[in-house]
């Protein structure tokens, strides 16, 4: 399979029936701009389509899974409708790609996985997280919806009550809660991240073929189900969310901070 179509910031290697995809922007912790957000929604097709696959583990390059969106497309989705329905189409298209896909999916979270880079290890098969990583979704803190992926698989991993504490707060979840409160796997050390995902993504690919992904398929009917049904007024309404002042104001205050200090506060 031809994978050179992507963008150079979505890597993905070939290692026997493993396929690692690894988000490659780790000078920008790995923040998704309009080149890797369309590469995310693009290679779930791609991955589908490759015959000698069986699983797919995804990661971050460097230390960071990903800062979730990038931030200064958050002011220019103030001024530019055209931009701003572009991405809230585009976000829609990723989460039912990605939710789609028939591979099961690893994620090694890596380090800080937040925003849409929450998103991304939410809706992955398996997640294994680092012990001094987190997940946060600030969405609502920045003022923005929170549109996409949290908001339809967080309610069938916790609890509807634990969602929307941690989704309208936005506060950070340790590796350990987030093992506690079922939104991870296993919780290892940093230096052994990667090795345990492709374990399991290894044990996955082992697997009779049509019945793990059909089996996948079955259960993520539930999700798809969820989407189909949160993501037209979710997305409706975060696209409205980004012509409010609010979000100007946070996000003005947000880039005041690096980036290591906006992922840190997140």
């Amino acid at each position: 399979m031809d994978y050179s179509r992507l963008a150079p910031s979505l890597l993905v290697e070939e290692e026997g029936p493993l396929r690692i995809v690894t988000l490659n922007r780790p000078e920008e912790l790995n923040a998704v701009d309009d080149h890797l957000h369309e590469a995310l929604r693009r290679v779930w097709d791609l991955l589908v389509d490759d015959e000698e696959a069986r699983a797919v583990v995804i990661t971050g390059a460097g230390r960071t899974f990903s800062a979730g969106g990038y931030v200064p497309n958050f002011i220019r989705n103030h001024h530019d409708i055209t931009a701003r329905r572009r991405d809230i189409r585009e976000g829609e298209r990723l989460v039912r790609a990605m939710l789609a896909c028939e591979l099961p999916v690893v994620a090694a979270v890596n380090g800080p996985a937040v925003g849409l880079g929450c998103s991304l290890a939410s809706m992955s098969d398996f997640v294994v997280m680092a012990d001094d990583a987190f997940m946060s979704d600030p969405h609502v803190k920045i003022g923005l919806v929170a549109g996409d992926g949290g908001a339809v698989t967080w309610p069938w991993m916790t609890s509807m009550l634990t969602a929307k504490e941690y989704i309208l707060l936005g506060d950070r979840i340790p590796a350990a809660d987030a093992l506690r409160m079922g939104l991870c796997n296993r919780v290892v050390p940093g230096a052994d991240v990667l090795a345990t995902a492709k374990e399991f993504a290894l044990r996955f690919s082992a697997l009779p073929a049509q019945a793990a992904r059909d089996t996948k398929r079955a259960l993520n009917l539930h999700l798809l189900d969820s989407a189909t049904s949160v993501l037209p007024f979710a997305l409706a309404a975060e696209y409205e969310s980004f012509g409010t002042d609010d979000i100007k104001t946070q996000v003005a205050q947000f880039l005041d901070k690096s980036d290591r200090e906006a992922v840190r506060e997140a």
